[in-house]
């Protein structure tokens, strides 16, 4: 049981260091001369980076919203397994923490569809590796919640 909890652990650990990675991380699309996040654009120009803040569009600060609380919720969900691996009863179960994990993993998934839909990828631009990672975030967090939901506290 022990190695249960721990490797749920480390998941949800693994789980927020990607979405903290997907969040910052200035590579959401790449072209060959500029890469774009969900903070900043930057080009190469003149020898130089330069960069400025992100379109003030509707849909890049809901994508902006979704991840910060994609993160909320899932720095949340690990606080609320640690409180309930001490305080919760014997053979129950950890509802809450898989509540807010399930939420954590929606909301990723939906910053990435409306990013996916919304950004202009007809100039030579492609995804780049902060996009990929909260793809992969999302599946993760998803079975880690479902992993919750299952899983029991035994003495």
């Amino acid at each position: 049981m022990l190695l249960i909890l721990l490797g749920v652990l480390i998941l949800h650990i693994i789980i927020l260091i990607l979405l903290i990675v997907s969040t910052a991380a200035s590579t959401w699309t790449v072209g060959d001369t500029s890469s774009t996040d969900l903070w900043y654009s930057c080009k190469a120009s003149n020898g130089g980076y330069h960069c400025h803040p992100a379109n003030s569009d509707d849909w890049i600060q809901a994508v902006q919203a979704l991840m910060i609380l994609s993160l909320l919720f899932c720095f949340c969900s690990l606080i609320a397994f640690v409180y309930q691996l001490f305080r919760l009863v014997k053979g129950g179960r950890f509802f809450f923490t898989a509540i807010f994990q399930i939420l954590a993993s929606v909301f990723v998934m939906c910053g990435a569809i409306i990013y996916t839909v919304m950004s202009s990828s007809d100039n030579g631009t492609r995804f780049g590796y902060a996009y990929v990672l909260a793809w992969v975030a999302f599946p993760l967090s998803l079975i880690s919640g479902l992993i919750y939901i299952v899983l029991r506290k035994k003495e």
